[in-house]
């Protein structure tokens, strides 16, 4: 079984990172044949790039692992999603909430669309850091005074392309952890601040610096609250959904009118600590009673199972194909012409693939995130 799973992540890397370089590089020749002729033109072709890329991995957790994504969405809601721009906040708890955002997403057909506030050390990344480059992330330093000008600068950027766009802010500014989590309790005790269970305490600068520009071309703030039950079997990390185990992530979706949010810096700083609030008594509703709703105050809204998309398949069953196909006639070329430095060069960019999706594994582990928020 061992070694199946091992197969099974190996075709996964290597069909991964191949279609990532090949899609790194029509992002390159977008950039430069079209983008200087026609801005609007390069950012469509771009979502499809995107969209294929990403949806590589949303195939694995649906249609390999068997995940199922349980959702909640007031219909009044949802008949706005994926009609308009939308700025995200998310509880930042998980190893795989950003896949749990491009499953819905995609469901909801924004995928070749997200993006999101990232470190900036994340762009050197070798394939998913140039996608996200290319795909105009905004990334910060974590220095106020450089990153003020970024954000506002960007969000003009992101906000004029021509399909709807959800972008992305971890409000609490690092992944919840038990050391963390003990800091952001002294620091809200230290200041008279409410002190939550399920969440840090967010940090406010990004999302007050990022309101004015966001007025007027981005509608609404969509919430999710992602929650997966702690007696759950199969723990929710990637090294599961690459070994075919199936979650079962359970998603509260809110849909916030921008003009709800006061205007005043400190007015909309209050009133994001206020929803934060809020958002934890959601969580903590979901982990005392099973649901979003019973101990919280919250509407209750009716629950949707979506079911995968076959266009997630034919995509990861396109490229797979493709992959493999094109390397096993150069290994075939290569022993029949004996071509062995080809042959072995070739086996050891494979290995480089496996090696390389075996540190992503281990990096996205919680106990391998950043110090930030311990630190300071």
């Amino acid at each position: 079984m061992s070694h199946l799973k091992g197969l099974g992540r190996l075709l996964i890397a290597v069909t991964f990172f191949t279609a990532g370089f090949i899609i790194n590089i029509g992002q390159l020749l977008l950039i430069i044949l079209v983008r200087p002729f026609d801005k609007r033109l390069s950012r469509s072709l771009m979502y499809y790039l995107h969209y294929s890329f990403y949806c590589i991995l949303v195939c694995v957790a649906e249609w390999y692992a068997g995940s199922k994504l349980r959702v909640y969405i007031d219909p009044e809601d949802e008949k706005y999603f994926g009609k308009e721009h939308a700025f995200m906040l998310m509880n930042h708890t998980y190893e795989i909430d950003w896949l749990t955002i491009w499953m819905i997403s995609d469901k909801l057909g924004v995928l070749g669309g997200t993006k999101a506030f990232a470190k900036k050390m994340l762009r050197y990344i070798p394939v998913l850091g140039w996608v996200w480059w290319m795909a105009e992330f905004i990334f910060l330093d974590r220095d106020f005074e450089k990153d003020k000008v970024v954000i506002k600068t960007q969000l003009k950027e992101v906000f004029s392309y021509p399909d709807p766009v959800w972008l992305l802010l971890n409000a609490e500014g690092t992944r919840f952890t038990k050391a963390k989590h003990e800091l952001s309790v002294k620091f809200a005790q230290e200041r008279g601040l409410p002190i939550m269970k399920h969440h840090l305490v967010p940090r406010t600068k990004g999302f007050t610096t990022s309101l004015p520009t966001m007025r007027g071309v981005c509608p609404a703030i969509y919430d999710l609250n992602l929650a997966f039950k702690r007696n759950a079997e199969t723990r929710p990390t990637t090294l599961s959904q690459l070994n075919g185990e199936p979650v079962e992530p359970y998603m509260l979706i809110r849909r916030v009118p921008l003009e709800k949010v006061p205007e005043g810096e400190k007015e909309a700083a209050a009133w994001i600590q206020d929803f934060f609030v809020q958002k934890d008594k959601i969580i903590d509703s979901f982990h005392e009673t099973g649901s979003f709703f019973k101990a919280s105050g919250e509407k209750e809204v009716p629950e949707k199972i979506f079911k995968p998309r076959l266009a997630t398949l034919l995509n990861f069953l396109g490229w797979a194909s493709f992959c493999v196909l094109c390397i096993l006639h150069y290994l075939i070329s290569a022993v029949v012409v004996g071509n062995w430095i080809g042959f072995i060069t070739v086996l050891t960019v494979l290995g480089g693939f496996y090696g390389l999706m075996e540190y992503a594994v281990n990096a996205s582990k919680i106990s391998k995130g950043s110090a930030y928020g311990v630190k300071k």
